[in-house]
């Protein structure tokens, strides 16, 4: 692994902290408020105006109308919904079987639906074939998440 790979690995590790900050804040918050929905419903309002105001000032990346109409309308969509879906469980989750345990069996999920996004090269990414020590890798991380929520 180069110089810059390792830099984008742990630059995702820490994105990767964020996670479960911001599924232990939103389940304070939810119980603050009225439950997982209501707190991924404010969490996603903040990121919005945060969104915004930084898109405003920092990067200015701002859609064309034509390029969204041209997009097929489940695109505009898909990451929304699953955000929503996602951010909610996670809230609804942490909670009841903890954060560690929550993130634990989310991750398994996350692997096992990129080994399957990478094998058919789904949204035009670049095909990768199973191996064992992929799949391996996955079967750990699940194994991993059992014994944080069971020990």
């Amino acid at each position: 692994m180069n110089l810059q790979n390792t830099a984008y690995a742990l630059l995702a590790v820490c994105a990767g902290t964020l996670f479960p900050v911001q599924t232990a804040a939103n389940a304070l918050l939810g119980r603050g408020i009225g439950g997982a929905f209501a707190a991924t419903l404010v969490s996603f309002v903040a990121g919005l105006i945060v969104l915004l105001g930084l898109n405003a000032v920092v990067f200015k990346q701002w859609p064309n109308f034509a390029d969204l109409a041209a997009q097929p309308l489940p695109l505009l969509w898909i990451g929304g919904t699953i955000g929503v879906v996602f951010l909610s469980s996670n809230v609804f989750l942490a909670s009841r079987i903890g954060v560690a345990a929550t993130f634990g069996f989310v991750m398994a999920g996350q692997l096992l639906a990129a080994l399957l996004i990478d094998r058919f090269g789904l949204f035009g990414v670049v095909l990768r074939e199973l191996s064992p020590g992929r799949v391996a890798g996955v079967l750990l991380v699940f194994v991993g998440a059992l014994m944080v929520r069971l020990a």
